[in-house]
């Protein structure tokens, strides 16, 4: 047995009887513990466990994103909740803020596992073949009434690679929430394009169905271009989301936390674009 680690607790963090984000007065009896660092500002946190758990005297290994170590597999409820899938990882883009193609290279499919929220990194540029199949496995859950849970792509869908077949099968699985993003000034184009296929697929701005990551506080940016973004997206069909930008050490500016405190949730969001409509 597998005891998991967990620096922080996380929506994605499992939730059953061996993962731990402390160590415990009872510790189980395990073969292994395996500590997952998502976040590289939680690396002295892990350290400190990694001490903690060396004490049950089997073998501790200490792995995550935060490592710049590549994933390997996927086995759904090890490392991520029950409903959390990834089915493909990598990403052919080169993003200067995103540290995935360093980390996990050129896009590699995976095995097909179930689950009802996507995190891949890029989905979209999987093949049609493999697209076709993660949307035939969501449509198999709904199918089945103890499992039907509408699905969420919240990896993000790349805004210039979304397709009109691929709103019909957003549409055809009843998805719940989507987000595409919009980091760069060269995303806005592609992003009112999406929004307009989205629209005509039958999604509707209202049903806040479609939603928008929006890199904001990155060096150089300001909040006032930081806004014009997220009511841009806006403009586009799109819920804005927005997305705090940190370095290695997980420092950010108080001025910038409140700015997206006010773009996070999305009843403080929808009434700060009512009040700028």
């Amino acid at each position: 047995m597998i005891a998991r680690i967990f620096p922080r607790r996380t929506r994605a963090t499992p939730d059953d009887d061996l993962a731990f984000t402390t160590f415990p007065a009872s510790p189980p009896d395990v073969d292994e513990v395996h500590i997952s660092v998502t976040f590289s500002y939680d690396m002295q946190r892990a350290e400190t466990l990694e001490k903690q758990w060396r004490a049950l005297g089997v073998p501790v290994k200490v792995g995550g994103p935060a490592l710049g170590l590549p994933g390997g597999g996927f086995t759904p409820g090890l490392y991520l909740r029950k409903g959390l899938v990834i089915t493909s990882r990598g990403c052919d883009n080169s993003c200067w803020f995103c540290s995935v193609p360093q980390r996990e290279g050129k896009l590699r499919e995976l095995p097909i596992t179930e689950g009802n929220v996507i995190l891949d990194d890029n989905l979209l540029t999987c093949s049609d073949e493999h697209i076709r199949a993660v949307f035939a496995m969501l449509s198999r859950q709904q199918e089945r009434p103890a499992d039907g849970l509408r699905p969420v792509f919240s990896g993000g869908l790349e805004a210039r690679l979304l397709k009109p077949w691929h709103v019909e099968l957003l549409r055809a699985v009843k998805t719940r929430r989507l987000y595409c993003a919009y980091d760069t000034p060269d995303d806005l184009e592609p992003l009112i394009e999406a929004g307009r296929l989205l629209r005509d697929g039958g999604f509707s701005l209202a049903s806040h169905t479609a939603r928008c990551y929006i890199l904001i506080g990155s060096p150089h940016d300001t909040l006032d271009a930081a806004e014009t973004r997220l009511r841009q997206a806006w403009a586009a069909g799109f819920l804005p989301f927005a997305m705090l930008y940190r370095d290695r050490d997980g420092v950010t500016d108080p001025e910038w936390r409140k700015f997206q405190r006010a773009w996070v949730r999305p009843e403080i969001v929808f009434s700060n674009l009512m009040k700028g409509a």
